[in-house]
């Protein structure tokens, strides 16, 4: 019998995908579907030390560097954390490959997480939500933005409906809410990030679960309990 190996799995799609994921990053974070996520982050924190937990290539590392922010970045691909230090030509930020679920930092290394749809690619999403609450420092903000339910990838954990191994976890906005506040952490806020086809006239008086089943990313914004 063939054992799953999520890790391997997992670091080997996204080593595959990391050029790929390059050539878009920048116009996510500059204009696309990230765009909101540096600004909201900043309405709840000053410059401190962060965490990018699950950075990618590291563009919103760089951004959060360049706001003032003291970054290290963490990702499971290899490939990815190479890009990432290539783009770090001044040696300002530090990057290694480690899976966020299980990272060599000491308990409350860091004042701030962002981890921007990096939870649902993980196999147990409760296991990193304690590690993000045990390298947090007490009062630290967590900024998580995760896949809503319009989201094409979120096609990528479909094929479990027929008994396949996916590396894709999928959760609903208000699924994650719930493990957050059951587990150490308080809500703060959050946004929904939409399709062309969702105007503000569609959101008006909806309750915040429905605006969340609309969205293509939720973010959100906790605090740790003290």
């Amino acid at each position: 019998m063939i054992m799953f190996d999520w890790h391997y799995e997992a670091q080997k799609k996204w080593d595959e995908k990391a050029d790929f994921w390059n050539q878009s990053s920048k116009d996510m974070w500059d204009q696309g579907s990230r765009s909101t996520i540096i600004p909201f982050l900043q309405q709840h924190i000053k410059p401190c030390s962060i965490l990018d937990a699950g950075c990618g290539d590291g563009y919103g590392s760089y951004m959060l560097q360049k706001q003032g922010f003291k970054v290290t970045g963490v990702d499971v691909s290899t490939n990815m954390i190479e890009i990432a230090k290539g783009r770090d030509t001044k040696n300002e930020l530090q990057f290694l490959q480690s899976d966020i679920a299980k990272m060599p930092f000491p308990d409350a290394s860091f004042e701030a997480i962002m981890a921007i749809n990096s939870l649902e690619w993980t196999i147990d999403p409760l296991e990193v939500v304690k590690e993000f609450k045990r390298v947090l420092r007490p009062s630290g903000t967590l900024c998580i933005g995760l896949l809503g339910p319009t989201a094409a990838p979120r096609q990528n954990s479909y094929q479990r409906l027929y008994g396949e191994n996916v590396i894709c976890n999928t959760m609903m906005p208000w699924e994650l809410q719930s493990l957050a506040e059951e587990n150490g952490f308080r809500l703060i806020d959050g946004h929904g990030v939409y399709k062309k086809g969702v105007t503000p006239q569609t959101l008006n008086g909806l309750s915040s679960e429905l605006k969340q089943a609309l969205s293509f990313m939720w973010v959100f914004m906790f605090e740790k309990k003290e």
